[in-house]
């Protein structure tokens, strides 16, 4: 770089000249702006994190019907908004490994039946109460019970005792699972005073900040706490924005209303990426559109009916107008080439006779209710839309019904027996199946039910050879993708974007959108 260029640089990471300007000047001296904007990034990260200032964020995916138990988080706002007053026992890093939060160390016995988390020394919660190892084993007995309503029940379902040794936690399995610390990064696992029991909707947390405002499918602000323990948190304020529509969200980061969005629409990424001042950054992972059937519900009880719409659907004519290649196929299975354990299966194509074959041998007849909305991902309407038109050359008859966003979570979703839906998926395939196929999971959104998938499932927990591990999970992907209720035509791409108030993203960081939905926590407002 230039004498010149890095000057301009410093200038703009300084707030005294704009990313438009900037790129400007470099086009003059003959600088692509890509370059330009290469060069912009390497001088913000030169000068480092800047403390202050608000940070805005507009997210889609909250509701008025949400609350701020972190056991009922299901869609982005709520799990946003937990991150910032609370924190697991451990978390994922940047590369998909675990890094300590609560718990500063972890350790397994050789046969993976005992977990020992070490709670960090020192923590205080929000409300100034040291964090104990007793806290910690309290709030994984709250999303452990039989009468939890946790979206991580699943996960807990093979504790056999749970106790603790002066500061450490110690889990005992009934079976083996090299696994579990990943389980105890779930964003529903935030560690509580006396877990949550006497207010799991207080928000009091060990996270780096703590609630100020909330008004429940709105807004929320949050303030910075002074005895925050760790390094996250740059702003002294974090406003989270709830806008569920994706032309007002876009329409939101262009006029510097808030400095970062999450789900750009596919359709307009591209435009949107060209914007001044803005930055679109996109992002390949386990993310999944689908359309789930639960299959203890009629029709969809008949194995031909499902078998019928899984070959009426034409997953690349989707994945070309819904996602305009900003993501892939999918073949009716939650995993994809993301997951370490990946195995690739034939491609089950669009077939209307095979779905006229099956239809007709179901006995059913008349059209099927499929019910959707913009809040369950974007584009479900018109992926819908086209879900009806490769149905109809099948000659099967699909009804579509659109549903308010708001309340989508609670009243559509695991609660209607057809609907379009969402998974940010999970880090390994044990933690993707057991949250949503698990016959004994709440958040089994499908009502699958399948003795041999929940066996294996166990087993491969416990299994340490690479090679059988994979074996098993494969068995599980085709006992899904044949028999189950879930129609996955396709993996999308994270699309995120902030402007250029705003610097410190980390591209590829694994997880969910918004790196990992830390992006407000770890970047910063540049003054």
């Amino acid at each position: 770089m230039n004498d010149e260029l890095k000057y301009l640089s410093q200038r703009v990471t300084r707030g005294l000249m704009t990313r438009r300007d900037f790129v400007g000047r470099a086009a003059a001296l003959g600088i692509t702006a890509v370059a330009a904007n290469a060069m912009l990034a390497t001088a913000s990260r030169a000068a480092g994190p800047q403390k202050g200032g608000t940070i805005k964020i507009g997210l889609q995916g909250g509701a008025t019907t949400d609350t701020l138990d972190p056991a009922t988080a299901a869609n982005q706002v709520p799990l946003m908004v937990g991150r910032m007053w609370g924190e697991p026992l451990v978390e994922l890093d940047d590369d998909g490994g675990l890094q300590g939060k609560v718990a500063e160390s972890f350790e397994g016995s050789a046969d993976a039946k005992t977990w020992r988390f070490k709670i960090r020394n020192g923590i205080t919660f929000s409300n100034g109460q040291p964090v104990t190892a007793e806290d910690a084993r309290a709030t994984i007995e709250r999303h452990s019970g039989e009468d939890t309503k946790s979206g991580a029940l699943g996960l807990l379902r093979d504790i056999d005792t749970l106790s603790t040794e002066g500061d450490t936690l110690v889990i005992g399995l009934k079976t083996g699972n090299a696994d579990l610390p990943y389980f105890m990064a779930d964003y529903h696992l935030l560690i509580q005073p006396n877990g949550g029991k006497d207010d799991p909707t207080a928000a009091i947390g060990t996270g780096p900040y703590t609630l100020e405002e909330v008004d429940m499918g709105v807004r929320f602000v949050a303030a910075k706490r002074e005895d925050y323990w760790g390094d996250l948190g740059n702003a002294e304020t974090i406003e989270i924005i709830v806008i569920n529509d994706n032309t007002a969200r876009v329409a939101a980061l262009q006029s510097g209303q808030v400095d970062i969005i999450d789900r750009v629409p596919p359709r307009t990424a591209g435009l949107v990426s060209r914007a001044p001042g803005v930055a679109v950054h996109s992002t390949a992972g386990p993310g999944h559109y689908v359309f789930i059937m639960h299959t203890n519900t009629a029709p969809f009880d008949n194995k031909d009916l499902r078998l019928a719409l899984k070959h009426g659907i034409n997953r690349q004519e989707m994945v070309d107008k819904i996602l305009f290649g900003y993501g892939s196929v999918g073949n009716d299975t939650p995993i994809n080439s993301s997951y370490p354990f990946y195995t690739e299966f034939e491609q089950r194509e669009y077939d209307p006779d095979k779905a006229k074959f099956h239809f007709e041998k179901s006995g059913h007849s008349g059209p099927i209710l499929l019910r959707t909305s913009d809040n369950s991902f974007p584009g479900a309407p018109d992926a819908s839309a086209l879900f009806q038109q490769s149905l109809a050359g099948a000659g099967i008859e699909l009804e579509i019904k659109r549903e308010p966003n708001d309340g989508y979570w609670s009243e559509v979703w695991n609660v209607q027996p057809f609907c379009t839906s969402y998974w940010g998926g999970r880090p390994t395939q044990d933690q993707m199946f057991s949250t949503a196929y698990l016959s004994t999971a709440d958040w089994n959104d499908t009502k699958f039910n399948s003795p041999r998938f929940d066996e294996l499932l166990i087993q491969a927990r416990a299994e340490l050879d690479g090679d059988k591990r994979k074996a098993m999970y494969a068995e599980m992907s085709t006992i899904l993708r044949d028999d189950g209720g879930l129609i996955c035509p396709m993996f999308n791409d994270f699309i995120d974007a902030h402007g250029d108030r705003v610097d410190g993203w980390v591209q590829g960081t694994a997880g969910f959108a918004l790196m990992n939905s830390y992006a407000p926590l770890r970047m910063w407002v540049k003054v």
